[in-house]
This record gives structure tokens, C-alpha cells and sequence, in this order.
């Protein structure tokens, strides 16, 4: 689980603005954006990787331990963000 800084969320036009930075962002590391939810991201190779953004918070699920923390210093290099760890629970 990891936790993007919050810091401008007064500003109304800030989430299509975050949106829109995360998703070109993704795009660039050779994610696939899912047709059915905007929010979910999914990479396929040997060990498949998925990420859900939901508002502030972005659990990844990938067996491979090394890439998930590839992935986590890519996006902590792109955006200020805190690694909270493994999630206890998942309510989806």
C-alpha cells in the first residue's frame, strides 16, 4: 500500500489534473490502463502486476517481491509518497 502526499486538494480542476499526470505516468512505465475501471493498471509478463488507485491510496498485488519494489521507487521517484506497507484488509 502506498499513500500520495496530499497537497493540493483545495484546488477543484486537482483531481482530472492528478489523474491525468498518474495515468500518463503509467503509460510511460508500459502499464495497461483496464477497459472496464480507469483505476486499475495491470502489467502482464511472468508474474503479473496490478495497482488500483483510489483517491490517495494505490495497492499493488504482484507475487514477485523485487518488482514490487521497483515499482514503488519508480512512483516514490515521480511523486511524493509514503510506503504503508502490506495491507491487512481489502474492502473492494
Amino acid at each position: 500500500m502506498c499513500l500520495v502526499t496530499k497537497f493540493l486538494y483545495r484546488l477543484k480542476q486537482f483531481p482530472k489534473q492528478w489523474y491525468k499526470r498518474f495515468d500518463s505516468f503509467m503509460i510511460k512505465v508500459r502499464y495497461n490502463r483496464c477497459e472496464y475501471d480507469s483505476c486499475v493498471y495491470f502489467k502482464q509478463t511472468d508474474d503479473p502486476t496490478y495497482l488500483l488507485l483510489y483517491t490517495d491510496v494505490m495497492p499493488i498485488a504482484t507475487r514477485n517481491k523485487a518488482y514490487n519494489q521497483k515499482l514503488k521507487a519508480q512512483l516514490n521517484k515521480e511523486f511524493d509518497m509514503k510506503d504503508l506497507g502490506e495491507a491487512k484488509k481489502l474492502l473492494v
